[in-house]
C-alpha cells in the first residue's frame, strides 16, 4: 500500500491564516535579521508602494540594516516570535513645524497582509512617538493614492485623512 502526500498553496497559506497579535512586538533590528529581513525586501508586493526596488542581493540588506534604518530618529523591526517580518519607523520632519513633526512609515510581509498587523504596530508606534518624544505636535503618514490598503491601516489607526499630494513626488519613473 503507498501514501501520497500532497502540499497545495492553501496548505502554505494556512500557516499564515490567524495570527495571534500578542504575539507581535517590536524591537531595534540588527544584522542577525537579515535571512528575515531578505524576505520581504526582496518581494516585489512590498516594494510596490516603497521608495526602494526590491532588493536582489544580500549587500542591499546589510545596508538598509546598518544604514538605512539607523538614520531614522525611531526604527523598529515588526516581529512575529521574535522572526522580523517587516518594519516601522518615524523621522522628524525637520522643514515643518520647528521639528515638533514627525513621518511614520511601515513595511510588512505580504505574507502577514490583511491580518490586523499593521494596524496594531501604526498605534504602538503612535503610542510611542507621543510617549518617547513628548515635544512632538504631529505624526503624519504620506500613503501612495493607489494604495488603498494602507489608507485603510491608518484610518483604522486613527489618523485622518487630510488630502492629496498631487505631483508632490518622483517616485519610481512617474510623478
Amino acid at each position: 500500500m503507498e501514501e501520497t502526500a500532497t502540499y497545495s498553496k492553501s496548505d502554505a497559506n494556512e500557516e499564515y491564516s490567524v495570527v495571534d497579535l500578542s504575539q507581535i512586538s517590536l524591537r531595534p533590528i540588527s544584522l542577525s535579521d537579515l535571512d528575515d529581513v531578505m524576505l520581504w525586501t526582496s518581494d516585489a508586493k512590498v516594494a510596490k508602494y516603497c521608495t526602494w526596488e526590491p532588493y536582489t542581493n544580500k549587500e542591499k540588506g546589510i545596508d538598509f540594516i546598518q544604514n538605512i534604518a539607523s538614520k531614522s530618529l525611531w526604527f523598529r523591526a515588526i516581529c512575529l516570535r521574535d522572526q522580523a517580518i517587516g518594519c516601522t519607523e518615524f523621522q522628524v520632519c525637520s522643514d515643518r513645524c520647528r521639528d515638533k513633526s514627525a513621518q511614520l512609515g511601515y513595511s510588512l510581509s505580504s505574507m502577514y497582509w490583511g491580518k490586523g498587523i499593521a494596524t496594531m504596530v501604526v498605534k504602538k508606534v503612535v503610542d510611542a512617538a507621543f510617549k518617547e518624544f513628548p515635544y512632538l505636535e504631529r505624526l503624519e503618514a504620506r500613503v501612495d493614492v493607489e494604495n488603498v490598503a494602507s489608507q485603510r491601516v491608518l484610518e483604522k489607526a486613527g489618523f485622518e485623512r487630510e488630502g492629496v499630494l498631487r505631483k508632490y513626488l518622483f517616485f519610481k519613473g512617474k510623478v
